[in-house]
């Protein structure tokens, strides 16, 4: 653990038990929001590989479009 997350729990500890809860719950669901993240990134990278790979071969033929934010 590192000494930043070890200053950090010592200061959860400090509060009342309700409180240490639900920093607890948020730190839980924070980290199964980023495993979720991550387990979908790893199942798509094939296909955002190609869409990268569609998207270049279009600018590299001049059949893209500059995107103009004001026009959206």
């Amino acid at each position: 653990m590192t000494e930043l997350l070890e200053k950090a729990f010592a200061e959860v500890a400090k509060l009342p038990t309700n409180q240490q809860d639900e920093i607890a719950q948020r730190l839980l669901d924070e980290i199964s929001d980023d495993e979720k993240w991550e387990k979908s990134f790893t199942r798509s990278e094939k296909k955002l590989r190609f869409l990268v790979e569609e998207a270049l071969n279009e600018h590299r033929s001049g059949s893209s479009e500059e995107l103009i934010v004001e026009n959206l």
